[in-house]
């Protein structure tokens, strides 16, 4: 084809290729993985759907091949979500589906896994991983936005090594006693609307023990049973407790965590926030109000659950409210976020 003056970074040999079809990127990704080499494919989280048929082959493949012998091991196939459910300001509800988690996690436990990095240091920890991984399927979901980092490069790598983690210097337990309460994420968005809950429940009631956990390997929460990157019990009940509330901000449908946690102690104070199909072209902020994944839901869901604090903490819980309302009557005026979210920015210093 014809490369003109004009056309910016196009070239006739190269790494990147990209078609508007995305079963004809995932047989080119497939084809190339057989040749010895690496790669990935990036997609929009929505339309990945259009390859859940061939994602479900090679997961099959994947399988057998680990049966046979004279099979030699090829690079994982790696995906990259982005422009996300939750940040799709302009396309709107088409383009709002975090459902190809729920589809992969179906596949063999030996073949799948899903990773939800939250910031830019966990994202290079994670890739780092899967492009050195071979036989599985590795699915990874990031936002393209600007976004803080929440931890440093070290720090990053230690905890996607773990998996999941509890994100010390966010909470305000006391050393040696159990949490009142944990809230928990997995994904960048969920984990930034936890983070600025945190704070203020840490402002507003600073005697509550709250402790704060983030999942970038999601496979971590199902039992060890289940999955091989599986916690023991004894393990997972050291992160989320077995006898206090839970609440989970997750990236995708809420059912899912049910679904893998089902198992654990625990599970009927597990209260899970997602996605429930309340989407259209809005605000960041909006979009999680829309969802009840809000910082401020997040804060009354923590303030419901806790026992005996719903009653002490009712105008607390009702300037929760009113700040949602605020928040979205100021983006139907003005087109945008509220600043007190829009500019807010984490502190650590309780």
């Amino acid at each position: 084809a014809q490369i003109l003056p004009s056309d910016d970074h196009l070239a006739r040999v190269g790494r990147v290729m990209e078609m508007l079809s995305e079963h004809q990127c995932q047989g080119w990704l497939e084809g190339y993985l057989l040749t010895g080499r690496h790669g990935l494919f990036t997609c929009y989280e929505a339309f990945i759907h259009i390859v859940d048929s061939m994602f479900n082959q090679h997961a099959k493949w994947l399988k057998v091949t680990r049966e046979i012998p004279w099979r030699r091991p090829i690079s994982s196939l790696n995906y990259l979500l982005t422009s996300h459910v939750w940040r799709q300001d302009h396309n709107g509800f088409s383009h709002q589906d975090p459902g190809f988690i729920d589809h992969v996690v179906n596949k063999s436990a030996e073949v799948v896994r899903v990773y939800l990095p939250f910031d830019a240091n966990t994202l290079l920890s994670t890739y780092d991983h899967c492009l050195r991984s071979v036989d599985y399927v590795n699915v990874v979901v990031a936002g393209k936005q600007p976004a803080a980092n929440w931890l440093t490069m070290d720090e990053a790598v230690n905890h996607c090594t773990r998996g999941l983690g509890i994100l010390e210097w966010a909470g305000t337990e006391v050393a040696g006693e159990d949490p009142d309460v944990v809230l928990a994420a997995a994904g960048d968005i969920p984990t930034l609307e936890v983070l600025a809950a945190a704070q203020i429940l840490r402002n507003a009631l600073p005697e509550l023990r709250v402790r704060v956990v983030n999942v970038v390997d999601l496979m971590r929460l199902q039992s060890e049973s289940e999955h091989p990157h599986g916690l023991p019990d004894r393990e997972y009940d050291a992160i989320f407790t077995a006898d206090r509330p839970v609440i989970f901000a997750y990236h995708g449908y809420p059912w899912l965590i049910h679904r893998l946690a089902y198992r654990r102690h625990g599970h009927d104070d597990l209260h899970v926030r997602g996605y429930k199909e309340n989407g259209t072209t809005t605000t960041p902020f909006d979009m999680v109000m829309l969802n009840d994944l809000d910082r401020y839901q997040l804060a009354i869901d923590a303030i419901d659950r806790v026992p005996g604090l719903a009653q002490r903490c009712a105008g607390l819980r009702q300037d929760l409210q009113d700040a949602r309302l605020r928040a979205r009557a100021y983006t139907r005026e003005h087109g945008e976020d509220i600043p007190e979210v829009a500019e807010w920015s984490w502190s650590r210093v309780r």
